[in-house]
């Protein structure tokens, strides 16, 4: 059903893989973009292999549809509506975090190096950092302090449409080949059987 993800890159040691307690915080205006088409569903999916979401939080600005914040709570997922700085907003709850003994695990959504003083903090009071990004402008800065770093690449969304799509385009092809290959020989049985006609008639 869905694509696989291209590419868990991750960095540093793997201990208490699946168990820690993660917030996951998520940059909405970089991220939610139609280019990225990025499921929320799928993202909960990869960081399941980590551990479990307890805080779940999307930072939207002022402009956000009233659809697209629907959509982000019926994913389970927390809008976080700010008039100011989303950027701002995520990065002082990020840091506030730190200090929250329930949270093992602080996971920013983002391409943004605006958040690397946040994680620079979160990983000196023992918090460990995971980045979720994608090309183009995923900051290196960001993926090298991270402890895993998660690329999103184009296969890591499931499209419908798009697979409906590819499945009528390879049916039709296919379709078309079998009408190539058959028409060659229809055409030599054709011709054959026009010869032994001509050899009887002879």
């Amino acid at each position: 059903m869905w694509g696989k993800l291209k590419k868990i890159c991750i960095k540093k040691g793997n201990d208490n893989q699946g168990k820690d307690r993660i917030a996951l915080l998520i940059d909405g205006p970089n991220m939610l973009r139609k280019e990225f088409n990025i499921d929320l569903d799928k993202i909960r999916e990869v960081l399941s292999k980590f551990g479990k979401i307890v805080i779940g939080r999307v930072y939207l600005n002022q402009y956000a549809s009233d659809k697209l914040i629907e959509a982000i709570t019926n994913q389970g997922f927390e809008p976080k509506v700010t008039a100011g700085d989303v950027d701002v907003e995520m990065a002082v709850e990020g840091t506030e975090l730190i200090f929250n003994k329930n949270i093992d695990t602080i996971a920013y959504m983002t391409r943004d190096a605006d958040f690397l003083p946040a994680m620079r903090k979160a990983k000196e009071h023992g918090k460990k950092i995971i980045v979720i990004g994608a090309e183009p402008g995923f900051s290196l800065a960001i993926q090298n302090i991270a402890d895993h770093v998660i690329k999103i690449e184009d296969d890591f969304t499931f499209d419908r449409e798009k697979v409906v799509k590819k499945k009528e385009k390879k049916v039709s092809e296919e379709e078309l080949e079998e009408e190539e290959e058959k028409d060659p020989k229809e055409e030599d049985n054709k011709e054959s059987l026009i010869n032994k006609i001509n050899l009887f008639k002879n």
